[in-house]
C-alpha cells in the first residue's frame, strides 16, 4: 500500500513540476498567404501573448497545460479566434492564423474578434466544430457523425448506425470533403447508395475542425441536397516526431507526426477494432472487424506554392457467430443478416498557388468502394439451391477540380470547372420479396460515366459591409443519358444576403436550386432478361431540391450566440421504386444496398421546419449548446399523396454542456430527444406465406399503409468525466463515458417471426397450409454503455 501511495505522490509531483507549455505558430494573410509581421497574438481575456516577427511567426512560452482560446489581430484585418488550443508539456501546440483583410476605408479601426465564422457565400446554416469538441463530447466516442447530432436540424437515430439525417432529408443527401478533396465514404460498413454505417472512419486526432453546412451551399460544392461536411486536417509537426496512442471504447489506435525535411511534414494514423472479441465473449450473433488508416503529407515549395497529398481508407469484415447463445433474438438476427466484406479508400492531391489578389487550386483524387455480401438459407452454404444473396460491386471515381479565387476591389469572385470519370461494376444475385411476391434478381452490369460541371460565385459588401450579397451558379451534366447530358437542364443558381442590424444582430437569407445524381446502384441496374439499363430507359434524372432559408442571429458577449432559422425544401425527380411503389427516400435507415432495382424519377417530397440554437463556446472553463428543431418531412406515396417520410422526427432536442474543473478534471453531459420515427406495418399474410418466408425470413412491409405507424420517442442521457495528467515528456488522459446513463429503451417496430417446433423449424398453419403461424417479438433498442478510455501523448 505504501508503494502505491509513493507512486501516486511521485506522479503528482512530476505533474506539479511540469508547467512549461508552448504555443508556436504563424499569422498569414488569407488570400496572398504572406506573413503579417508585428501582429498581436494573445490568450483571450488575458495579457499573455506575443508579437509576430518578420516571418509572421510567434511563440508563447511558460504556459500551464490546459486549453486556451487564442486571438490574432492586426490593423486593417479582421481578427480571428482559434478555440481550445490544447497545451501540454509533452509537445508544442502548433497553430496557424489566416486573417481576412478589411476592404472598406476606415478612419479608425477597432478590432473585435468574433468567435464564429462569417462566410459571405453562406451567412447562415453553418456550424464549426473544433477537434476538442469532438474528442470530449459525452456519448460521442470521438466520432464526428455522433457529435453532429448535437446541432440543430440533425435527427438522432435509435439504431447503432451513424446515419446523418439533416432537415428531413435522407442519409444519401450529404457530401464530405477532407481538405477540399471529396471523400464519398466516411463510415465503416457503409450502406452502398447512402452514407450510413455504425462507426466513423475519420481519426479525430488528425482533424483540426469541421464546418457543417445544413444549407446555403457554396457554388464550388455540388451533388448534394441536405448537407456538406468540410473536414480540415491538421498539418504534421515541423519541429520533431510526436506519438499519440489511444485505447477507446471499440478500437485501439496510434498516430505519428513530424517533419520530413525542412519544408515538409507528415501525419499518419492507424486503428483496429477489438469489438469482434468482445462480441464473441458476449455471444452476440455477429462479429464486426474494422481497420482504417489516414495520412497527410504537406510540402511548402515557398510562401506562394504548396502541395498536399492525403489518403484515407478502411477494411471491414462482418461475420456471423453461429456459436452465439441460442436465444430468440440471436436466432432472429442470424436468420437474415448476410456475411459482408467491404473495403474503400480515397487518395488525392491538392496544389495551391497564391498571388497578390487571390489564389488558384488544383485537385486530383481517386476513390474506390468494394462491397461484398453473401447469404444462404439457414446459413447453409453446402448447396447453391440455398443461395439467397450474392452481391459483388465496385464503385470507382477519378475527379479533377480547378478553381480560382480572386478579388477585384470590393468584389470577391470564385470560378472553376470540374470533371469526373466514374465506373460501376456489379454482379447481383438476389431472391427478393417484394409486393409482387418473390422475384429473382440476377444480372451483371458495367458502366462508365463521364461527368462535368462549371461554377462561379461573386460576393460583395455594401453600406460599409453591413449588407453582404452573394450570387452563385453552377451547372452539372453527364453522358449517362440524353436526359442528363445538357448543362442547362441542371442549372443551379443560389443567392445569399446578410444584413447587420447592429454589431450583434443580423438577418440572413438564402435560396437556391440544388441537384444530385442518383446512386450508381440506380444507374447501373439492368433487366435480367434483356440486359438493358432499365432505369435509363425509364428516364431517370438528377434529383432536384429547391431551398429557401431565413434566420436571425444575435451574438452575445463571452463567445456565445443565439440563432433562429426557418427552412423549406421542395424535392422533385426523386427515384421511385416500381417493385414496391415507394419513394427511395422512404426506405429507412437500416438497409445494406439501396437503389439496385427498377425506378422512375416520379417521386416528390418536401421538408420544412424551424431551428433554434444557443451556443456557448469555451469561456472561463464553461461550454454549452442547446438546440431545438421542429421539422416535417413528407414524400409522395403510390397514389401521389404526401405522407410522412422515414425521417419525419417532428421534434428534435439536444442539450450539451461541460465545465473544466481545477486539477485538470472535466465533466460533460448531453441529453438527446427525438420524436418517434414513422414506419410501415408488416403485411402479415404475405410475410408468413411459405414461399416468401422460406426465401427471406423477415417482415414484408405493407406499403398500402406507408409510414402510418410510429416508434416511441427516443431519448438518452450521456455523461463523461475526464482527468488529465501532464508530465515533462508525456501526458495521460483517462476518461469515463456512459451512454444512455438511465438505460432508456425505445420501443421500435416489433420483429415478426414464425412459430417453430422443438428443432427450430417453422410450423405450418394447419388451417392454411400455404402459410406459417406468425408470432411477434418485442423489439427494444437502448442499453447503458459504460466506457473507459486511455490516451497517451509522447
Amino acid at each position: 500500500m505504501k508503494g502505491i501511495f509513493l507512486i501516486i505522490f511521485s506522479l503528482l509531483s512530476l505533474q506539479a513540476m511540469a508547467q512549461s507549455g508552448v504555443i508556436k505558430g504563424q499569422v498569414l494573410e488569407r488570400i496572398r498567404n504572406e506573413p503579417i509581421p508585428s501582429s498581436n497574438v494573445i490568450i483571450q481575456d488575458s495579457e499573455i501573448g506575443a508579437v509576430t516577427d518578420l516571418d509572421g511567426k510567434f511563440e508563447i512560452t511558460g504556459l500551464k497545460p490546459g486549453l486556451y482560446n487564442l486571438v490574432a489581430s492586426f490593423v486593417g484585418f479582421e481578427s480571428q479566434v482559434l478555440f481550445e488550443i490544447e497545451v501540454s508539456n509533452a509537445r508544442t501546440a502548433m497553430v496557424e492564423f489566416r486573417l481576412k483583410e478589411i476592404t472598406r476605408d476606415l478612419d479608425a479601426v477597432s478590432i473585435t474578434a468574433s468567435p464564429f465564422a462569417d462566410l459571405d457565400e453562406s451567412p447562415l446554416s453553418v456550424r464549426t466544430i473544433g477537434t476538442n469538441e469532438i474528442k470530449r463530447a459525452p456519448g460521442g466516442n470521438r466520432d464526428i457523425s455522433q457529435v453532429v447530432r448535437n446541432l440543430p436540424g440533425v435527427a438522432s437515430t435509435v439504431s447503432f448506425r451513424n446515419d446523418i439525417i439533416v432537415r428531413g432529408g435522407s442519409p444519401n443527401e450529404n457530401s464530405f470533403y477532407l481538405d477540399g478533396i471529396e471523400v464519398p465514404v466516411i463510415n465503416h460498413f457503409q450502406t452502398q447508395g447512402s452514407s450510413g454505417g455504425p462507426v466513423g472512419i475519420f481519426n479525430v486526432d488528425l482533424i483540426r475542425e469541421v464546418d457543417f453546412y445544413s444549407g446555403a451551399f457554396p457554388a464550388n460544392r455540388g451533388n448534394t441536397l441536405s448537407s456538406i461536411f468540410e473536414f480540415k486536417q491538421k498539418d504534421g509537426r515541423d519541429d520533431k516526431l510526436a506519438f499519440n496512442g489511444i485505447l477507446g471504447a471499440s478500437d485501439v489506435g496510434v498516430t505519428l507526426e513530424g517533419p520530413v525535411g525542412p519544408n515538409s511534414t507528415f501525419i499518419l494514423s492507424a486503428r483496429r477494432s477489438y469489438l469482434q472479441f468482445l462480441f464473441s465473449l458476449l455471444e452476440l450473433p455477429f462479429l464486426p472487424t474494422y481497420n482504417d488508416m489516414q495520412f497527410k503529407y504537406k510540402h511548402k515549395f515557398n510562401s506562394k506554392n504548396q502541395l498536399t497529398i492525403l489518403g484515407i481508407g478502411a477494411i471491414d469484415n462482418f461475420q456471423l457467430n453461429e456459436d452465439a447463445e441460442d436465444t430468440e433474438q440471436n436466432n432472429y438476427i442470424l436468420n437474415f443478416l448476410p456475411i459482408t466484406e467491404q473495403w474503400n479508400y480515397t487518395v488525392g492531391l491538392k496544389y495551391e498557388r497564391f498571388r497578390d489578389n487571390g489564389f488558384s487550386t488544383f485537385v486530383l483524387s481517386h476513390n474506390q468502394l468494394n462491397n461484398r455480401a453473401l447469404k444462404y438459407q439457414n446459413n447453409d452454404d453446402s448447396s447453391e439451391d440455398n443461395l439467397i444473396q450474392r452481391y459483388n460491386a465496385t464503385e470507382s471515381e477519378v475527379k479533377v477540380r480547378v478553381e480560382d479565387y480572386f478579388t477585384a476591389g470590393p468584389w470577391k469572385i470564385n470560378l472553376g470547372i470540374n470533371y469526373e470519370y466514374a465506373e460501376y461494376n456489379v454482379a447481383d444475385f438476389n431472391r427478393a420479396v417484394t409486393q409482387q411476391g418473390v422475384i429473382i434478381r440476377d444480372f451483371s452490369s458495367l458502366i462508365g460515366l463521364n461527368r462535368w460541371g462549371a461554377f462561379g460565385q461573386i460576393s460583395r459588401g455594401f453600406i460599409d459591409d453591413r449588407l453582404t450579397l452573394s450570387l452563385g451558379v453552377r451547372a452539372d451534366a453527364n453522358d449517362f443519358s440524353e436526359d442528363m447530358n445538357n448543362l442547362t437542364e441542371q442549372f443551379s443558381p443560389r443567392f445569399s444576403a446578410s444584413y447587420a442590424l447592429s454589431n450583434k444582430f443580423s438577418f440572413n437569407f438564402n435560396t437556391g436550386i440544388f441537384y444530385q445524381l442518383p446512386p450508381y446502384t440506380v444507374l447501373g441496374y439492368r433487366d435480367n432478361n434483356t440486359g438493358i439499363l432499365e432505369n435509363r430507359e425509364n428516364g431517370v434524372r438528377y434529383i432536384q431540391s429547391d431551398h429557401v432559408v431565413a434566420g436571425l442571429e444575435y451574438r452575445l458577449p463571452s463567445n456565445a450566440r443565439v440563432t433562429l432559422e426557418g427552412f423549406f425544401k421542395k424535392y422533385s425527380n426523386y427515384p421511385f421504386l416500381l417493385e414496391d411503389s415507394i419513394s427511395l427516400a422512404n426506405l429507412g435507415a437500416d438497409f445494406g444496398v439501396i437503389g439496385n432495382a427498377p425506378v422512375t424519377s416520379g417521386s416528390e417530397g418536401r421538408s420544412y421546419g424551424l431551428e433554434f440554437l444557443w451556443q456557448q463556446r469555451l469561456f472561463k472553463g464553461f461550454y454549452g449548446l442547446a438546440a431545438y428543431t421542429w421539422v416535417r418531412s413528407e414524400f409522395t406515396d403510390r397514389n401521389g399523396d404526401f405522407v410522412p417520410s422515414s425521417w419525419d422526427s417532428r421534434h428534435i432536442v439536444s442539450l450539451t454542456g461541460g465545465k473544466k474543473l481545477p486539477a485538470n478534471w472535466e465533466i460533460g453531459i448531453r441529453w438527446l430527444f427525438s420524436g418517434g420515427a414513422p414506419f410501415t406495418p408488416f403485411n402479415v399474410a404475405e410475410t408468413v406465406r411459405r414461399t416468401n418466408w422460406d426465401v427471406r425470413g423477415f417482415g414484408v412491409p405493407d406499403f398500402r399503409m406507408l409510414n402510418t405507424m410510429r416508434t416511441s420517442a427516443f431519448h438518452q442521457l450521456d455523461l463523461r468525466i475526464d482527468k488529465k495528467y501532464f508530465f515533462e515528456r508525456w501526458s495521460l488522459n483517462v476518461f469515463f463515458d456512459i451512454q444512455n446513463a438511465y438505460n432508456f429503451q425505445t420501443r421500435l417496430q416489433d420483429n415478426i417471426d414464425v412459430v417453430r417446433d422443438g428443432n427450430g423449424n417453422p410450423v405450418p398453419n394447419p388451417e392454411m397450409t400455404d402459410f406459417y403461424i406468425p408470432r411477434f417479438v418485442d423489439n427494444l433498442a437502448g442499453t447503458i454503455l459504460p466506457t473507459i478510455g486511455i490516451i497517451v501523448e509522447l
